[in-house]
């Protein structure tokens, strides 16, 4: 059936943002809204639900701004992070970490300026960042891979994906790392690392403004385990025989004092390391899943990152584990 008039009036921009605005910024109820506009409860409704699927409304603000200032202020102090990104927390993983993706997006679109490089890592949280819908001002950056690729599994997670995405989002460049995420042995690593490709490709990573990626932990359900690159027997016995809780950006993997742990896992890493990104000016870390707060406590004790990402749970966790640690750690304990 072909689109009538009256009805390409409804999903039009300017009636979008008139509902939203009386709705959201003037504070009319839906009932007053229909009446002002003619249009049934229901299609209000739907109004409202398609001004924020399309980004006309971008609601990033879920808690009171007192609270959230206070969980990041001690965020900064604790771990000499330069920015806290704090979200609330939601029942559903995938709400979570949408949440959590506004506020990063929110945040990149604010601090990038035209010309700057951004380094992309890999998984979930890095992906969901790049495909938030939001109103974007146009930025001429270059978005590059900080490590390799994967496939076919590993789609819209995949650095080069995401890179290419931002790149769309924000109307600039994408360089792809032409190589795999991760090597079968330290050989084939070594092979790859020495490629006069990748070294251009690693070399323009490594010397960005901005750092954009994402914190593992060590579960047998991580994504690294669900896309087969390592065994559930590999990342349990790291664990428990080295200590290691998590992993930046897919590459090293730590513990929970922030200590660099030397696994069979990134012998075979192709992409950057965590000294690599120390010398980046802005390294922006999320950890937006309810299973991430050693991981994200052993992270922040790296001291690699200037901007996190998480959520209200996760950040009170953080906090409580660290101050518990270092009372347990105290001669006076």
């Amino acid at each position: 059936m072909k689109q009538t008039k009256l009805d390409a009036e409804f999903n039009s921009t300017d009636l979008l943002t008139e509902v939203a605005v009386a709705y959201y910024q003037d504070g009319a109820t839906q009932e007053e809204i229909s009446k002002k506009f003619s249009l049934s409860r229901a299609k209000v409704g739907r109004l409202l639900r398609q001004a924020r699927d399309e980004g006309i409304v971008e609601i990033t603000v879920k808690y009171h701004p007192v609270f959230s200032a206070k969980i990041e202020q001690r965020l900064i102090e604790r771990f000499g992070v330069k920015r806290a990104l704090v979200a609330l927390d939601q029942a559903d993983e995938e709400l979570q970490r949408q949440q959590v993706a506004g506020l990063v997006s929110h945040y990149l679109a604010s601090t990038l300026k035209n010309g700057m490089v951004v380094t992309v890592g890999q998984g979930r949280n890095v992906s969901a960042v790049a495909h938030h819908v939001g109103v974007i001002t146009p930025r001429d950056c270059k978005f590059v891979c900080g490590i390799g690729g994967i496939h076919p599994r590993g789609g819209k997670f995949n650095a080069d994906h995401i890179c290419r995405q931002l790149a769309k989002k924000y109307g600039g460049s994408s360089e792809t790392l032409y190589a795999p995420a991760y090597a079968e042995n330290r050989e084939q690593k070594l092979a790859f690392m020495q490629n006069s490709t990748i070294k251009q490709t690693l070399d323009l990573a490594r010397k960005a403004d901005v750092a954009l990626v994402g914190i593992g932990d060590m579960s047998e359900n991580s994504y690294m385990v669900d896309l087969g690159w390592f065994t559930t027997d590999e990342v349990v016995q790291s664990r428990l025989t080295q200590g290691v809780v998590g992993d930046f950006a897919g590459y090293d993997f730590f513990n929970i004092h922030g200590g660099v742990a030397d696994t069979v896992m990134n012998d075979r890493v192709i992409g950057l390391g965590i000294e690599e990104f120390r010398p980046i000016a802005e390294v922006i870390a999320i950890a937006a899943e309810n299973s991430k707060p050693l991981a994200l406590l052993g992270a922040l004790r790296t001291g690699a990152i200037d901007v996190v990402a998480t959520s209200v749970s996760n950040a009170l966790t953080v906090l409580n584990l660290d101050e518990q640690m270092l009372a347990l750690a105290s001669p006076h304990a």
